[in-house]
């Protein structure tokens, strides 16, 4: 087994003490020793090579602690890129129109167009595209048109027609159709996962190659960004069997988990018609996944208090996914059959029934280490975060949110007062409360240096900050995307620290950032290291 000697630059293992020693030594996929460099080289085998980091920073490799891996590669392969500023340069109706009638004309008449990363919120006309605009697109293709949060929809005719919807459709639990309030003709507006359906699945219409492809470019552009371990937070059971493809004994270049639909199990994994599973060891199973809201820029995330400007009087606090009664039921079944839960919780409202429904699945069966996640708790209050200190919960923040909507959360969904403390990372830290930060790719895309300049900096893209006393430090927003991002999936023994024993995973960074926290976006991966082997070389590309 080859061996490596890093030394000569900061190293910042995130282990218990924080600890910066002077070198680390892998040896094939692990981590050998870790300490002076002298001490190292009196130890390291003949022939090991030597990596002078000349001053570069030495970290543990990031991991995704909610996403959707590889939701990025699908879209940048067989989708319509509508994104909005900031992410993109779609600004108004007529600029998706054209690039959707563009992907028509060089689409086979009955396929499906999808057009994706949609923001109602951040376009000029400030709503999503009617029935009759995409009709206008096309009427021999079944077109749909996904919003950045992946919570709403617009269909043209066709595509209403093949997902069985009429105006006789009633709305489901948690979604709703779009009608004309005077005559009942359906807009085209589909509203939340229920009504979706596979529409929302992040696997809608990807074949078993389409899938590999957009696997290679997704794991691809992780590597680029430092990411060695990620999510795929929905794992469906047709996203699974694709999964289930890779013979047990291939390496695809990427490890990742996968959050099975909590609904769905224990029938998925391990019932009577489970999934066959070949026990690939870069792919394993972690929690399962649930909803309780939506999203706040459709202002479905479900609040205690109306929302600073409400759009639906009907729902002014937004709307819920499921009732109290059902969501009890199913944490409940969840926690006593020794899962851990990942429930996504956007609005407070939202969180208050998951935290409620997990207090009482342990008054019935107590369990001393669950770490059941909050996903997102972007609304989260200090009453809240204190009762999920008791319980032995977690929580994982979206402080890109800060970034890509904030200007709008101050402005439009949650006023100034609430906007301030959206994402409360310095609240939990203070009361004790562990927690990780996320990018929900693709929502926002994987970008851990970004994604910590958000929670350090709190700064919009108008360049606002949002929250000054909700900042963390460099160091709590690193460790939330390495050893704590471990932790909260029991994978603490096996990652997220330069320890010995551990996966040598690393990312080495341009200048160390911990040093002025305000220029962290100047940081760059120079490398990345999985498993002992370099696969990503900053000008050169991943060598999987």
């Amino acid at each position: 087994m080859s061996s490596t000697l890093y030394y000569n630059g900061p190293i910042l293992t995130m282990d218990a003490d924080n600890s910066s020693p002077e070198a680390v030594l892998t040896t094939g996929e692990r981590i050998e020793a870790v300490g002076g460099e002298a001490a190292l080289r009196a130890q390291m085998p003949t022939g090991t090579k030597e990596h002078d980091l000349q001053g570069k920073t030495l970290i543990p490799a990031f991991i995704d602690p909610h996403g959707h891996f590889p939701d990025p590669g699908f879209i940048r392969l067989f989708r319509v890129d509508l994104a909005a500023p900031p992410r993109g340069d779609c600004v108004n109706m007529a600029t998706a129109l054209a690039r959707l009638s563009a992907k028509a004309r060089e689409t086979p008449a009955g396929e499906w167009v999808m057009g994706v990363l949609y923001d109602n919120t951040a376009i000029a006309e400030g709503r999503m595209p009617t029935r009759a605009e995409l009709d206008s697109v096309s009427t021999h293709h079944p077109v749909w048109v996904i919003h950045a949060s992946g919570h709403n929809g617009s269909a043209n005719s066709m595509a209403l027609s093949r997902h069985g919807v009429d105006r006789r459709t009633p709305d489901p639990l948690g979604g709703r159709f779009g009608r004309d309030p005077q005559t009942g003709v359906l807009t085209g507006l589909v509203e939340g996962i229920s009504a979706m359906g596979e529409m929302g699945d992040t696997d809608f219409l990807i074949t078993r190659d389409r899938f590999w492809q957009g696997f290679a470019a997704t794991r691809d552009e992780y590597l680029a960004h430092g990411v060695t371990f990620a999510q795929n937070a929905w794992t469906s059971r047709r996203m699974l069997e694709h999964f289930a493809s890779l013979p047990a004994d291939q390496d695809p270049g990427y490890d990742l988990m996968l959050l099975p639909i909590g609904e769905e199990e224990p029938a998925m994994t391990e019932g009577p018609v489970s999934v066959a599973w070949p026990g690939n060891p870069h792919f394993n199973l972690g929690p399962r996944k649930l909803f309780t809201d939506g999203a706040f820029q459709l202002q479905t995330a479900l609040l205690s208090e109306p929302y600073f400007k409400p759009l639906n009087p009907d729902h002014p606090c937004g709307m819920t996914y499921a009732n109290a009664e059902e969501h009890g039921a199913e944490v409940k079944r969840l926690h006593y059959l020794g899962y851990q839960i990942h429930c996504h919780c956007n609005g407070d409202g939202g969180a208050e029934m998951f935290i409620d429904a997990v207090e009482q699945a342990l008054t019935e069966t107590p369990r001393s280490d669950h770490r059941h996640t909050i996903i997102h708790g972007q609304a989260l209050r200090d009453d809240q975060l204190e009762r999920m200190v008791r319980l032995g919960m977690t929580v994982s923040f979206f402080p890109a949110h800060i970034h890509f909507w904030g200007d709008r959360h101050c402005d439009t969904f949650l006023g100034p007062k609430r906007a301030e403390r959206i994402s409360p990372a310095a609240s939990a830290e203070r009361l004790g409360l562990r927690y990780t930060i996320h990018n929900d790719a693709s929502v926002t895309p994987t970008r851990p240096i970004h994604l910590a300049h958000c929670a350090v900096n709190r700064t919009t893209a108008s360049g606002r900050t949002l929250g000054e006393n909700q900042k963390v430090s460099a160091l709590s927003a690193l460790r939330a995307q390495t050893i704590d991002a471990a932790w909260q999936v029991f994978k603490e023994d096996e990652r997220g620290s330069l320890e010995v024993g551990k996966l040598a995973d690393l990312a080495i960074l341009s200048r160390n950032p911990l040093k002025d926290a305000t220029q962290l976006l100047e940081t760059v991966v120079v490398a990345t290291v999985r498993r002992g082997k370099t696969v990503f070389q900053h000008g050169g590309k991943a060598t999987t």
